[in-house]
């Protein structure tokens, strides 16, 4: 997708730098899908404190069926 964005020149090349993309393309890539990847890691653990996972077995359990 082609698009036009304003964004600021120091912004651009601090991604860059770090991303250490060769093309703005890839800088734009490559910091989007962390921004993705952070805000999924947040959903989930907001998620997890909302509804806590729940074990059914203890550790005893669990390991007696693991080696049956």
């Amino acid at each position: 997708m082609k698009i036009t964005a304003l964004i600021p020149e120091e912004m651009i090349k601090e991604a860059m730098e770090l991303s250490r993309a060769a093309t703005i393309t890839d800088a734009l890539k490559t910091a989007l899908a962390q921004y993705i990847a952070i805000e999924k890691i947040k959903r989930a653990s907001e998620s997890l404190v909302s509804e806590p996972l729940e074990f059914y077995y203890t550790a005893e359990q669990l390991r007696s069926k693991n080696q049956s």
